[in-house]
């Protein structure tokens, strides 16, 4: 269907392909919190990191698995130093350290002309300071808590481990959490709480915290109905403040809609192989202690009031027609992107519906042209979720493994708050894109 007249066209466009690629598969790549680099994951047992800068190879960390890097994950919050873990195929994770001095010297000298990618003698500057060893099987995700006190693992093994950093390179394992009945695929922490999301092979997502110094399971989200690859919240900066502006104007009923939005906090997003990507949202609690009936009979020393609700609040345009591995959600924009087997990169955005439920406008009126269809709807979301940008054979004939949201640091950026989309592949690319509207 062609664009309504006037609207604006946007499209996916090539910026850069991170230079030299990886000679075998990638499979992750993330960008540093503060500083305008990105590590890839590759299946020759090292991790790339380029600069976001100049596209160029800044450093090649090797010496640390003995088997392909599935995961990578940068430390938040650390004065100092940059720390970065690594999950392996070997069933290990490795955490390498490296001063940040000396990262922020490289951006210095590569804005100056004075970098030439990696040198003699830099990849010793990334300490392999410790490895983590008790899953059985390879590592398929890893992720850091907000505050940097937690590190998540999980694997196929069917297992999810939670390690606490006591001091540098002592580590405690204070949780192996294995409620999943298949291959872990990816881990995710909450943004404002310690509350962790798996995925699982078995089609589920399990929700968990720390109740009475023992973590538990708290929800179950089974919506899918084939593997479950990837799950992320959604970034804090962006619901709030994008809800509460447009609080005013609403009617009584739809101010109250928005209000429990935000009640229920960040929302929970995930990409399956029955081709969806779906949205879950947290229930409020009304005052009294909720239990969800699938968790089964709790503990007799648990506070059965930690259990939560969450539901699906919906499901995005279905247009990818195999397994989406990926998916990322910009804290800046509220965008998503997903990628996976079929080679597409798809962007939504999530829009206010012209007429919401029982007819009331977004601008408050009312219009009763379709009040029969809208009678009895009171629950319904305010918002609804579009594609408004779609990219065929991203890596040519490759699949994607990952794609992310990075905040744009070249010399062609627009603006402070743009962003760039990056995708690793099974062609040994990362590759670099930019949305242009037209």
């Amino acid at each position: 269907m062609p664009p309504p007249q006037n609207a604006s066209v946007i499209t996916i466009q090539p910026l850069a392909t991170l230079s030299p690629p990886c000679s075998s598969r990638t499979w992750q790549s993330t960008p540093h919190p503060t500083l305008p680099v990105i590590a890839t994951a590759c299946s020759d047992r090292t991790v790339r990191v380029y600069s976001l800068t100049s596209f160029t190879l800044l450093h090649s960390i090797t010496g640390g698995h003995k088997r392909s890097i599935r995961a990578v994950s940068w430390k938040p919050g650390v004065k100092g130093q940059s720390v970065l873990a690594t999950g392996s195929f070997d069933a290990s994770a490795g955490i390498w350290r490296r001063d940040e001095r000396g990262l922020a010297e490289d951006t210095q000298r590569e804005r100056a002309g004075d970098w030439d990618g990696d040198e003699e003698g830099e990849d010793d500057d990334y300490q392999f300071s410790c490895i983590l060893d008790g899953h059985e099987s390879e590592i398929k995700s890893l992720s850091w808590s907000p505050s940097g006190q937690y590190l998540a693992t999980c694997s196929r093994d069917k297992s999810v481990w939670i390690w606490e950093e006591l001091e540098d390179d002592n580590f405690e394992t204070i949780a192996v959490l294995q409620e999943h009945e298949g291959d872990v695929k990816c881990v995710a922490w909450h943004p404002e709480e310690d509350l962790l999301a798996s995925a699982s092979y078995d089609d589920t997502v399990r929700l968990y915290k720390e109740d009475a110094d023992d973590w538990v399971q708290v929800a179950m989200i089974d919506g899918h109905k084939k593997t479950v690859w990837w799950v992320e919240f959604e970034g804090s900066e962006m619901s709030a403040r994008d809800f509460r502006a447009h609080r005013e104007g609403l009617s009584e009923q739809r101010a109250h809609h928005v209000e429990q939005l935000e009640r229920s906090g960040p929302r929970l997003a995930t990409s399956s192989d029955d081709c969806s990507v779906r949205i879950w949202r947290r229930k409020p609690r009304e005052g009294s202690a909720q239990t969800s009936s699938r968790l089964g009979m709790p503990n007799i020393i648990r506070s059965v009031a930690i259990d939560e609700e969450w539901f699906q609040e919906t499901i995005l345009p279905q247009q990818h027609e195999r397994a989406i591995y990926s998916l990322s959600w910009s804290r800046r924009s509220g965008m998503i992107a997903s990628a996976g087997s079929d080679g597409k990169i798809l962007v939504y955005k999530e829009r206010w519906k012209n007429v919401m439920p029982n007819g009331v406008k977004a601008d408050g009126t009312v219009d009763h042209s379709d009040s029969d269809a809208m009678e009895g709807v009171e629950n319904a979301s305010l918002t609804e979720w579009v594609v408004v940008a779609e990219l065929f054979s991203a890596h040519d004939v490759f699949e994607i493994n990952h794609v992310c949201w990075a905040k744009r640091s070249d010399k062609g950026r627009r603006s402070e708050d743009e962003e760039v989309i990056v995708s690793t592949g099974d062609d040994g690319e990362v590759k670099v894109w930019v949305l242009e509207e037209r």
